[in-house]
């Protein structure tokens, strides 16, 4: 299953450890307005770990920014600029979603509603089928019994031979 792109989103690689928002900001805005620009830190060291996001409000700047800077150089290196995929959060029914864990619950719990409904309808229809197997059983043993009878009754009755 492919994820959407975010269009007005661009993911931008191979960042020079020297480049901060404030510079990754200042070589795009060139393209358009930009909303948001992140550089996500890296929890052990603090610094960013190589790329970053830039969020344009229009999708034509940003396609015109993704053109012209993928493969650009910015202090010494150079970028790899494509559209960004929405964050993936840990959780949903897929294991990484776009939501967080809790997002599914109520459709868990209505799924979880309708397991137990359906064992409880094949555990009645066993439950029928049980009984339904059991009168025939009895039945054909009374069925039996009867023929049996007769068979007696016939042999005892000379004029039932006869």
């Amino acid at each position: 299953m492919a994820q959407p792109v975010q269009k007005n989103t661009l993911y931008v690689g191979g960042l020079a450890e020297e480049v901060d928002e404030k510079i990754l900001h200042a070589a795009f805005v060139p393209f358009g307005e930009i909303k948001d620009v992140k550089t996500p830190l890296d929890q052990a060291t603090q610094k960013h770990r190589s790329f970053g996001f830039v969020t344009f409000l229009e999708r034509e700047d940003a396609a015109a920014a993704m053109d012209n800077m993928d493969g650009a150089e910015l202090f010494g290196r150079v970028l790899t600029v494509n559209y960004a995929f929405p964050e993936r959060i840990k959780g949903g029914e897929q294991g990484w979603a776009a939501q967080p864990i809790w997002a599914d619950a109520d459709t868990w719990f209505e799924r979880q509603q309708q397991e137990e409904e359906m064992q409880r309808l094949q555990a009645e229809q066993r439950a029928a089928m049980q009984a339904a197997e059991k009168l025939h059983r009895e039945k054909l043993a009374a069925d039996k019994e009867g023929e049996k009878e007769e068979e007696t009754d016939t042999k005892t009755d000379p004029m039932a031979t006869a």
